[in-house]
């Protein structure tokens, strides 16, 4: 292209030179020839430059996307592995703890120290597999996210507890989906709908009862976390008189009154 662009110099100054100079017709028809072959020719080469710089940007955004591809493709892997990981783990740490649940449960002794620590033992295997259960959906969905390239590799960090728990009270990690309030100890806890919570145990019948709260591995749970995210969101106090509330101490006193009267 340097070549022809200073080719085409020398030929337009020639043919400035023969006009200038009255040279006859014939050399000027014949310089005229050679200055625009030049310019045809440097004409072909722009264009053809301008191609192949066309094809260089394309090639290296291809090669842009596929080395970003690449890289969302390994890390889905490992991220789908994690989870392939944690489901092949679950069944031995469900048996593992069955084990210890069935060796107090089938013992002919009875022991209130023994039964106290196998339901508990029984309580955190629920939990612990039903928890692994959601972390394998959120860890595939992340995947398929990170394989689109629509969503960050990093997964979000754990949602805590909309509500601080207190000592003492046996608690099952639920998720809400209404805002609830209880009481304990003389404090009023309240919590947003669709949140993971600690709630009291003596509650979670009346509170799955009414459809209040559904566990973490239900498959309508998965789906509100997609929707909504794995965190509460829960962020300031609810009002004390917002109406959505539900007050799962008075639904559990009216069961129980309701069924002292139909006993009575």
């Amino acid at each position: 292209m340097s070549t022809a662009e200073t080719v085409l110099v020398e030929k337009r100054a020639a043919a400035e030179r023969l006009a200038v100079a009255g040279a006859a017709n014939a050399r000027l028809d014949w310089a005229e020839a050679k200055m625009r072959a030049v310019e045809e020719r440097a004409k072909t080469l722009r264009a053809a430059l301008a191609e192949f710089d066309e094809q260089i940007a394309a090639t290296e955004r291809a090669l842009a996307d596929a080395t970003t591809q690449r890289d969302r493709e390994q890390v889905a892997d490992a991220i789908e592995a994690m989870a392939a990981a944690i489901e092949q783990a679950a069944p031995g740490f469900g048996s593992g703890a069955a084990a210890l649940v069935e060796a107090v449960t089938k013992s002919a002794a009875s022991v209130p120290e023994a039964t106290s620590f196998s339901a508990s033992v029984d309580a955190v295997r629920r939990e612990v597999l039903a928890a692994a259960d959601l972390i394998c959906w959120q860890l595939r969905s992340a995947a398929v996210r990170t394989r689109a390239g629509n969503a960050n590799v990093a997964l979000p960090a754990p949602a805590e507890p909309a509500q601080p728990p207190s000592p003492g009270i046996e608690r099952q990690l639920i998720y809400t989906l209404n805002p609830l309030l209880w009481r304990e100890g003389g404090e009023v806890r309240r919590v947003p709908a669709f949140a993971m919570v600690g709630l009291p145990r003596m509650l979670l019948p009346v509170a799955l009862r009414y459809q209040h709260v559904d566990y973490l591995n239900a498959r309508r749970v998965q789906t509100l976390m997609h929707v909504h995210g794995s965190s509460s969101g829960f962020n300031g106090e609810i009002p004390q008189d917002a109406p959505q509330l539900v007050d799962l101490d008075a639904l559990a006193a009216e069961e129980d009154d309701s069924a002292r009267a139909d006993v009575a």
